[in-house]
């Protein structure tokens, strides 16, 4: 009989446990169906994360006006190579015709033998030549202090046309260099006003929601150092270049100062031989 009656206790004890969890479940089910949270969050991750984040999936992505502001600095990061290719030939054959120019300078005896050897050619150091042998020839008297004078502005007016000359382009780099990072910023700030947009509109601050916007903005500041940083290298490597080449077309004008010199003190000479 003992027996009996634990067991029949054991019997209704467990029947009171199950009846509890049966309630605790009852009770949990609507709580868990009313928190949004657990029940939408894959949902919205899987609507508004976008199938490629690489930077070509980001610019397809992206808002219309980022796209444009992408383009343009992809354009600008063009053009600035461009410019690098197109200078770095000017720059190096100008040099070179500027050193071959003054070894003939510096073998020849007068500004006749120097114009006679620079024959047709129309480079900056032929053209210091020739127009300072054209005004002796129209002045008549080599050895006049005038005649100096007006050779060396001709050839300090040519010697800044020449720098002028090789000097095209060098705008358009500091240009960009000084405008890529504000273009790519001015990118950068309205694809972080898309991201609060969408968050907005979503009601939500789930990381899918803001992770596109703020990737847009990273890309587009990206471009814009992109483009700015080698512009600004390569112009500070132009004007040192720049400058060397100016000073070798200063050279070459004081070597010719040197034979118009040197072909007044002749006249004077030979005129007083001539008295004798």
């Amino acid at each position: 009989m003992r027996i009996n009656h634990k067991r029949h206790k054991a019997l209704r004890a467990a029947r009171t446990a199950a009846a509890w969890v049966c309630a605790v479940a009852l009770m949990a089910a609507p709580v868990l169906a009313q928190t949004p949270a657990l029940a939408d969050a894959p949902a919205v991750a899987t609507a508004t994360l976008p199938r490629d984040l690489s930077p070509w999936g980001m610019f397809l992505n992206a808002d219309i006006v980022v796209k444009v502001v992408m383009v343009g600095l992809i354009f600008a990061s063009l053009i600035t190579w461009t410019v690098w290719l197109a200078k770095t030939l000017e720059i190096w054959s100008a040099k070179r015709k500027a050193r071959a120019g003054i070894r003939i300078l510096q073998d020849a005896r007068s500004l006749a033998d120097a114009d006679q050897a620079f024959g047709g050619r129309d480079d900056a150091v032929a053209k210091l030549v020739h127009i300072a042998n054209a005004e002796v020839r129209l002045s008549g008297n080599a050895s006049s202090e005038g005649l100096k004078e007006r050779i060396s502005w001709l050839l300090e007016r040519l010697e800044v046309a020449g720098g002028r000359r090789v000097g095209r382009g060098m705008g358009v780099l500091a240009t960009i260099g000084a405008t890529a990072p504000f273009v790519g910023l001015f990118g950068t700030v309205w694809g972080i006003m898309n991201s609060f947009i969408g968050i907005s509109n979503a009601h939500t601050t789930n990381l899918a929601v803001v992770a596109p916007g703020i990737a847009e903005a990273l890309l587009a500041t990206a471009l814009g150092l992109f483009a700015a940083i080698p512009a600004v290298v390569i112009y500070n490597v132009f004007a040192r270049s720049i400058g060397g080449y100016r000073a070798l077309l200063a050279d070459a004008g004081a070597l010719v100062m040197r034979l118009v010199s040197r072909d007044g003190e002749r006249v004077p000479l030979s005129l007083s031989r001539a008295a004798e």
